[in-house]
């Protein structure tokens, strides 16, 4: 994108607001996790920073999932402006009786939205040190629950809520009329 992507305008705010806002309907506590720099300190909400840098995304679950201490971390990545709080509602209507829960759109499993639990910390530090840097390496030792397309569809079409805005073009696309 050439800029801090959470910076950029959205809904009369940008990204990150909009992003805090659907977080704040639907949990209590909201943090951001902010990679490897202290930064978005002016929003007045915590702030993670990866443990160690150049780990990928995998690093802020695992920030964020210790900064939680032994409760659930629902993530949301601050490129996913159009999954609605009502999904975020329903992985965590299903949390109590998994690990992780997870949506599953046509192009894949969707890790950067989807609700961790404290089961998750051991394997997910488990697999980070034997260099397992995926978001799903650690799947295999927890009980995760996907959420499929046809579940995913009664809040919209799957394709267009997990419209990843990582380009100029996506952006436009997200921004653009349903």
């Amino acid at each position: 994108m050439g800029r801090d992507k959470a910076l950029l305008p959205w809904s009369g705010g940008d990204l990150l607001g909009h992003t805090l806002d659907r977080l704040r309907e639907v949990v209590p506590e909201v943090r951001i996790l902010a990679g490897s720099e202290r930064r978005y300190l002016e929003r007045g909400f915590p702030v993670d920073t990866d443990a160690a840098p150049g780990l990928g995304p995998i690093a802020g679950l695992l920030a964020g999932l210790e900064a939680v201490a032994g409760r659930a971390a629902l993530l949301l990545a601050i490129d996913l402006p159009l999954v609605p709080a009502a999904l975020l509602s329903r992985l965590l209507g299903l949390a109590a009786a998994f690990d992780a829960v997870v949506p599953v759109s046509p192009r894949g499993p969707e890790p950067l939205c989807a609700l961790y639990g404290p089961g998750c910390l051991p394997a997910l530090r488990r697999r980070v040190k034997a260099g397992d840097l995926r978001m799903t390496g650690f799947w295999p030792d927890v009980r995760v629950r996907r959420l499929e397309a046809e579940e995913i569809a009664v809040f919209g079409p799957p394709e267009r809520l997990f419209l990843n805005v990582n380009a100029p073009e996506d952006y436009a696309a997200a921004a653009g009329p349903l």
